[in-house]
């Protein structure tokens, strides 16, 4: 049976702190995720590996037991009554209460994981011990939700199939990119009553050609015709919450940026307050002139230069 080296397959330090451990889990599983990878073996394999990496390393009691445990995994595997000596004890094998002091009193193995964990920390590390079940929380689920940037402007809800349990997931406005969701107890059950695991929702906000969005605030371009740009006056800008008109100062500059507070995304978890909306002007020129309209032109030219002169 072949050692599993749990820091290794989630890579991460030993000295790796709890949250570290959980944000490089949630990055591959993201990763490796079936719905991400179908008809890819070696994905689904992949995150089952990370899967049980975590199940062990995510509880800090069995990844003290798994540091225990280390380089003399292969003599706790063969050690038993009237096994080999572990840990330095004298005589022969384990004691009655060897298999306990390690791993308290046995744990409950999760489905579909491998023997090294079944043997250390599931059924098979149970059996010839006379160990009860420990209750322990069960395992976390992952799913990705899609929304656009109107409904994370919004607030909106979902029905996603999670391990063949129909649920409803609801988001509040301002949802972010890549934000994580937690559904506590919508996991999969715990093992010998212990309580469930959680759903983690990985929300990704779809791109939308209107605004580019930065945290709270949101970017959009106005095209602006030339006369407005020099002469003053209004147009209409579009915003999340709908249109409105924007004042155009006389002799504004292609590429000037204008902000309209309060028009941007709401603040996650506080919709009554609201990033800002910047209108970057895009001042547009006439492509074709008339003969009228290239005189007048011509003449301001000259104005202007005899001005400056």
């Amino acid at each position: 049976m072949e050692y599993k080296d749990y820091y290794k397959m989630l890579g991460v330090q030993k000295s790796a702190s709890q949250a570290e451990i959980k944000k490089a889990y949630r990055a591959l599983a993201k990763k490796f995720h079936p719905d991400k990878n179908k008809d890819n073996p070696q994905a689904e394999e992949r995150f089952k590996d990370i899967s049980e990496a975590y199940e062990v390393l995510g509880d800090e009691e069995k990844r003290k037991q798994y540091d225990q445990l280390g380089s003399n995994w292969r003599q706790f595997q063969q050690g038993g009554p009237g096994g080999q000596q572990y840990g330095g004890r004298p005589g022969g094998g384990f004691q009655g209460g060897d298999f306990s002091d390690m791993f308290g009193g046995g744990g409950g193995g999760g489905g579909g994981f491998s023997d090294f964990f079944e043997q250390f920390f599931g059924g098979g590390a149970r059996g010839g011990f006379g160990g009860q079940q420990r209750a322990r929380k069960g395992q976390d689920y992952q799913a990705n939700m899609e929304i656009t940037l109107q409904e994370a402007y919004t607030g909106t809800s979902r029905l996603l199939n999670v391990n063949e349990q129909q649920l409803r997931i609801t988001t509040k406005p301002g949802v972010a990119d890549g934000q994580v969701l937690r559904i506590k107890g919508k996991g999969a059950p715990g093992p010998a009553g212990g309580e469930p695991g959680d759903l983690y929702i990985n929300v990704q906000v779809l791109p939308d050609q209107r605004y580019e969005r930065n945290g709270d605030d949101l970017t959009t371009t106005l095209p602006v015709d030339m006369y407005t740009a020099i002469l003053g006056g209004e147009a209409q800008v579009n915003t999340m919450s709908g249109a409105l008109k924007l004042k155009i100062p006389a002799g504004t500059q292609n590429g000037k940026t204008l902000r309209l507070r309060g028009k941007g995304m709401p603040r996650y978890g506080h919709a009554s307050q609201h990033g800002d909306l910047y209108v970057r002007i895009e001042v547009t020129l006439p492509t074709s002139l008339s003969a009228e309209e290239r005189d007048l032109l011509e003449r301001l030219r000259d104005l202007r230069k005899a001005k400056a002169a």
